[in-house]
């Protein structure tokens, strides 16, 4: 409680400060060639990121602008991009702008170049509301000026253009997105601080970092990806930060529909249905999502629905209050994982007729963004999680056995309850004659999940009922509760040191409590394998820690259109107890496991030339201390005697491996070809884009023998993504070539045995490549989309499962086909 007094005092002190002179900037936008007056202009302050907009009459007003050189950018749909400056010094300004309508019919293509050439470096601005990301290597991927298969959340597809990212691909239609990079564990995407309109949705923060909501890539306006500097203002990460806005009102009409209805291969039918408007004060968006499909293994069928309301309104002109609801609901059946010789026998074979996987994810907000003066905002966010994730079925330590269908399953159920509240202050200010910006803020955190581990029943059913009267003696039984509580504060400060140089140093503070409260038995048997004993053991800790987190960013702009940037940041990965707890059949977790540390560096240069070429080369480096991995070596056991004897079987260990380096040179170039010949492209469009990122990767030193001087696990050398995008007038596609070089998959660095006909687990995931194919073509308001993912049909996987959803090989999607029909009506 002090550290949250110390912190609202801190903000309280801030509003104190002297105000100064406060002019206003009015105006009406015309059109120069009617001389009617626009509505729905937007009215663009890079430097500040903030925007306006202009009224039913055309009309606009800036109030509480000190005196100061101002730069804006007016910008409609339909008419030509007008950049201008003003000055205020002692009075306030009226203005008259007038527009010019583009020369051409407006095709969708000529929108998707227009917007392009408006944000031209693909990325946030230095500052934006009541967030600074100057300095920090960035990524925005805006979902409407892509061709791709949003309908199933092909992540392939959707973060093509994101350099270094390494998948687990899956075919469940996008319901969870696997996605790490730079030697971190893709699954689940645990490794990076995941938010929906910045706030947090995974499972728990700290005690259990895992996403299983993933919001559809139709609802989506764009997907904000910071690395790993995120941990001074979004947490401690080593990845760093996803961010997924979701789309927001039409401000332009009273209701706005959509719908989607999507076909495709393995009997899959997605259906999007949104809404959308503004009736005076109010805004309203909300979508209905529901998707069905039988998967291309047996035994891999899933449904899902998912539910989403925004509504904001506007207080004043300065104050506005928004509120969201989420609710996902899906459930599906697991075909288990393969071993080497099944996965090169049949792909699509499955020994797995009983297990299953549900979620039931509820999570909600509420926010209120505040602006005293053009130069002070704040942004006051709560958020609550109500969720589950259940799964059952038969896991055993030899993926070749078949399912036993009189045995019992093993039953793990995780609930979660969290809920969170963030303050931010971003303050503008001057030191001397240069201008500086300063954000601080604070974030309190708690959350009390459970889980239970034990004895399912023996059914087929999707049966999530624990049998443990029946089963008495089922090896794997815990019960837990992890209530956890984070309080943190952090703050940035951006100083211009010249006009085009600025130097952005920050910190976080962090104090987590995170405990473990229940019991776990221990069950041995004798050769025969009966019971011989049967113990509950009792397992109650409490780990409390303070640290600081320290970043610096920097940031030049040679020239308007090129910046040259450069961040180090010190990274946190809390161990969770749920990994000490949960029994997997194929890996053991060291007891003493404890948490990571470490740091991410980025630099780099961004920019573009001229209207023809879109580029940014960086490096990265990332130190890695305590890493938590996994190694080949014998399982053991405590005997009914307490004495620790191996069991004869070779298992994944996971604990702390030993310290990491991890690093690389990751580059994305865009290019536009016809710009670049000089040919006339306001109907036509044909760009072509490489995204390549070398990685190189060593375990420094380890108490463990063979480890040192290994490569990292899931490390691919080169992890390239090129293609082409291309229109002509409203047809649109795009083609795009993934090739992945091979990985290891544990840090003794094990190779593949095509051989192998017991577990499946060990051994690398060798180089893959494959090919996708989008088109869509609109008319008035009907679009059609169509495609072929893995065009060439190439077998391959992407992933070895030590627990859900196998264990064992999990093939990824051979060739498939999906179609999309959308209309819009509105008013």
């Amino acid at each position: 409680m002090k550290l949250k007094a110390f912190s609202l005092f801190i903000i309280c002190g801030l509003f104190a400060l002297p105000a100064f002179a406060q002019y206003q900037i009015s105006g009406t936008v015309t059109d120069r060639n009617t001389g009617e007056p626009i509505e729905g202009v937007d009215i663009y302050d890079n430097r500040a990121g903030k925007s306006f907009q202009t009224d039913k009459n055309g009309d606009f007003e800036i109030n509480n602008l000190p005196p100061d050189k101002y730069n804006f950018y007016f910008f409609m749909l339909g008419y030509e991009v007008i950049n201008r400056t003003f000055v205020i010094e002692n009075e306030n300004l009226t203005l008259s702008v007038e527009m010019v309508p583009l020369n051409r019919e407006m095709t969708e293509v000529a929108i998707v170049g227009q917007r392009s050439e408006f944000f031209a470096l693909n990325r946030l601005r230095e500052v934006e509301g009541t967030s600074i990301y100057a300095g920090k290597k960035n990524e925005v991927i805006s979902l409407e000026q892509m061709t791709v298969n949003t309908s199933a959340n092909n992540a392939r597809q959707i973060y093509g253009q994101v350099a270094g990212l390494n998948i687990f691909e899956s075919n469940d239609a996008g319901l969870q997105l696997n996605i790490g990079g730079r030697g971190l564990d893709p699954n689940r995407s645990s490794n990076f601080n995941i938010r929906q309109n910045g706030y947090d949705i995974s499972a728990d923060v700290l005690g259990y970092p895992e996403s299983y909501y993933t919001p559809p890539a139709e609802a989506l306006q764009e997907i904000q990806i910071i690395r790993g500097a995120a941990s001074l203002q979004y947490g401690t990460q080593f990845g760093g930060l996803i961010n997924f806005r979701m789309k927001k009102p039409a401000r332009d009409k009273s209701i706005k529909l959509k719908s989607r209805q999507s076909v495709g291969s393995n009997s899959l039918f997605t259906s999007f249905n949104s809404v959308s408007g503004t009736t005076g004060n109010i805004g309203y968006y909300g979508y209905f999502n529901y998707k069905n499909g039988d998967g291309f293994r047996p035994n891999s069928g899933f449904e899902s629905q998912n539910v989403y309301l925004y509504t904001d309104y506007k207080l004043s002109e300065n104050t506005k209050i928004g509120f969201d609801l989420t609710y996902l609901y899906y459930l599906a059946q697991q075909p288990g994982g393969l071993t080497d010789a099944q996965f090169y026998s049949n792909p699509y074979f499955s020994n797995r007729t009983r297990n299953w996987f549900e979620v039931d994810w509820k999570v909600a907000s509420l926010r209120l963004n505040h602006q005293f003066s053009y130069k002070s905002q704040l942004s006051a966010l709560v958020y609550g999680l109500d969720a589950s994730r259940k799964s059952v079925g038969f896991r055993t330590n030899r993926v070749s056995q078949q399912d036993d269908p009189d045995a019992p399953r093993d039953l793990i159920l995780g609930d979660f309850n969290n809920w969170g509240a963030e303050v931010r202050f971003l303050k503008r200010y001057s030191l001397g004659d240069r201008n500086a910006v300063f954000l601080i803020g604070s974030k309190y955190y708690r959350s009390s999940n459970t889980s239970i581990q034990g004895p399912g029943t023996a059914s087929s059913a999707a049966d999530f009922s624990l049998a443990d009267n029946r089963f008495p003696n089922f090896p794997n039984q815990s019960d837990f509760t992890y209530p956890n509580r984070n309080v943190a504060l952090f703050g940035e400060n951006i100083f211009y040191i010249t006009d085009n140089f600025s130097v952005t140093p920050g910190f976080r503070f962090e104090q987590i409590k995170t405990e473990s409260d229940g019991t776990f038995k221990r069950v041995n048997f004798d050769l025969a394998g009966n019971p011989i004993q049967n113990q509950t053991f009792e397992d109650d800790r409490t780990f409390d820690r303070n640290f600081f987190l320290l970043g610096l960013g920097l940031s030049y702009f040679p020239g308007e259109t090129t910046e040259f940037y450069g961040n180090i940041s010190q990274n946190y990965r809390s161990v969770t107890f749920n990994d000490i707890r949960i029994v997997n059949p194929t890996f053991q977790v060291d007891p003493n496991i404890t948490d990571e540390d470490g740091f991410t560096a980025d630099f780099g240069v961004r920019g573009r030339a001229g209207q023809s070429l879109s580029f940014e080369l960086g490096g990265f480096g990332l130190m890695y201390n305590n890493r938590i991995g996994e190694v080949l070596r014998a399982e053991t056991r405590v005997n009914a005697d307490g004495e620790i004897e191996e069991t004869g079987r070779v298992v994944r260990f996971r604990g702390n491996i030993g310290r990491a380096f991890m690093y690389g040179i990751e580059s994305l170039a865009e290019l536009n070809t016809l710009s670049l010949l000089g040919v006339d492209g306001r109907d036509m469009r044909l760009n072509l884009f490489a995204n390549t990122a070398i990685t190189r990767s060593e375990y420094l030193d380890s108490e463990i023998p063979g480890v040192e001087g290994n490569e990292v696990e899931f490390v691919p050398a080169l992890n390239l993504k090129t293609g082409i995008s291309f229109g002509y007038k409203n047809l649109l596609g795009s083609f795009q070539y993934t090739y992945m070089s091979s990985q290891f998959t544990d840090a003794s660095n094990a190779e593949q045995n095509i051989n192998d006909n017991q577990s499946g687990i060990r051994g690398e995931i060798p180089s893959y490549s494959v090919a996708d194919l989008s088109l869509s073509w609109s008319y008035k308001s009907i679009t059609l989309e169509s495609g072929i993912n893995n065009l060439f049909n190439n077998l391959y996987f992407t992933r070895r499962a030590t627990g859900y959803p196998g264990p064992g090989i999990i093939p990824s999607p051979p060739r498939t086909y999906y179609a999309t029909f959308q209309v819009n009506f509105g008013k």
